[in-house]
């Protein structure tokens, strides 16, 4: 999130430094993606695998093999097995130990991590071009011959219950599980990383099961950016899975809207998060939720920064993000404050969608319109974002959806913002508070 705040602030800067040249450094910028999306190549494999391909002329090659299963397909009783699966994979294979798995990546000059979300499970590595096939060979060993010993499977439960604990004293990270919960019931009403409960009820039968169901090869969407052979990757990838379907399905996801407040020794400062639904990832209103939480909080020129921060000197922290997904779509606001102005924190929120509703004109939509677009552009320079961007195009439309930002961003009328606006007020938004006891 701080690194897209400072892409945003980057670019407003330099083109209020170069508003004479901005237009043909746009022009530059599009004729760079429409090269990129000749360069893209998709393929589904004969046994199902789903194969994403940017080629670059670059010295570096990143790699992420992913499953199309997470947190949301899981039942209540097992929430937390899809993440505890992931730890599992590093722990060695038949025929990688644990750190045999991170010398091969490490020791070739790469780095190695992964991570679980209510969509997917996603195994990646960044390598140096020379040893991109090292990576590509660990990562295939990972997620097919995992060994699932079951004395390393207790040894990691009890580091899951130090990440619980984590999750829920770091006050950033325990809002942002709460407000999905006050957004969600079903499958979203329990945080990802589950509960010492459900952790404790997972045994190796368990987590057997759900690898087989859900790691096959139907799946399986893998996704290379860099200077790479496609013609050999896909020779290896068809190689190395047998033809399989997923026996996974997606659990029930009901919308609520829900204000609670938690308060809790220790901390000096309320964090306050608000919350409302936005259309899915399919939906093309999905990118006017976008557009409409960046003018609200997205970056120091955006409106509740200016009114929460510079004007009335109530918060230091005023940001926004967006959860714009396939299955599920919200879109949240981020104020740190003192505890008494709480309040009227969220009375500026309110007051502020309303503005937006009534008052929004051109001129301010097409300048954010240019600062996300910016912020796109900057966020392909790197390989290893690219190759998240395209790996959750593909898992919400399709990857190729990716390289048309520009061109739906600009789609969007005045009219849509304003009615998007006009429907968060009272009664129709989520609010969640950790603040202190005293």
């Amino acid at each position: 999130m701080d690194c897209i705040l400072n892409c945003s602030w980057f670019f407003n800067f330099f083109n209020a430094l170069f508003e004479v040249k901005i237009n043909s450094y746009i022009y530059i910028f599009f004729h760079a993606v429409l090269k990129m999306k000749n360069n893209f190549t998709k393929k589904i494999l004969k046994n199902g695998i789903t194969l994403l391909f940017e080629k670059r002329d670059v010295p570096v090659v990143s790699i992420i093999v992913a499953i199309k299963s997470g947190g949301n397909s899981e039942d209540l009783s097992q929430k937390g097995i899809s993440h505890f699966v992931e730890h599992m994979l590093y722990k060695g294979t038949k025929t990688r130990t644990a750190r045999k798995i991170a010398e091969d990546i490490e020791r070739n000059g790469g780095e190695l991590n992964g991570f679980t979300s209510e969509e997917i499970t996603g195994f990646w590595c960044k390598m140096p071009q020379e040893s991109y096939e090292i990576g590509l060979d660990v990562l295939i060993d990972m997620v097919k011959n995992p060994l699932f010993d079951e004395k390393e499977m207790e040894k990691e439960r009890k580091v899951i219950f130090e990440e619980i604990k984590l999750y829920h004293d770091n006050p950033l990270r325990h809002i942002f599980n709460e407000i999905q919960k006050c957004l969600y019931s079903g499958a979203l009403k329990i945080s990802l990383i589950g509960t010492n409960e459900t952790m404790n009820s997972i045994d190796r039968r368990k987590i057997l099961q759900r690898f087989q169901e859900t790691y096959t090869s139907k799946n399986l969407v893998v996704c290379i950016v860099g200077d790479a052979d496609i013609n050999k990757i896909e020779k290896l990838f068809n190689s190395s899975f047998e033809e399989k379907t997923c026996n996974d399905s997606l659990k029930k996801i009901i919308l609520k809207n829900e204000i609670k407040v938690e308060k809790r020794k220790g901390i000096d400062q309320a964090n306050l998060v608000f919350g409302y639904h936005a259309p899915l990832a399919s939906d093309k209103k999905s990118i006017v939720a976008l557009i409409l939480n960046t003018i609200l909080a997205g970056g120091m020129s955006s409106r509740l920064f200016s009114e929460i921060r510079e004007k009335r000197n109530l918060a230091y922290a005023v940001k926004s993000g967006s959860e714009i997904a396939k299955d599920f779509s919200y879109n949240w606001i981020y104020v740190g404050t003192n505890k008494e102005n709480t309040k009227e924190v969220e009375e500026l929120i309110l007051k502020e969608f309303k503005k937006v509703s009534e008052s929004l004109d051109e001129k301010e939509l097409n300048s954010v319109k240019k600062q996300l677009v910016g912020n796109y552009h900057i966020s392909m320079e790197d390989s290893q974002i690219q190759m998240v961007n395209l790996l959750a195009s593909e898992i919400h439309t399709k990857a190729e959806d990716f390289y048309d930002f520009e061109k739906e961003i600009n789609k969007v009328k005045l009219a849509d913002v304003k009615e998007m606006a006009s429907k968060v007020k009272k009664g129709n938004y989520s609010l969640f508070i950790l603040e202190p006891e005293n």
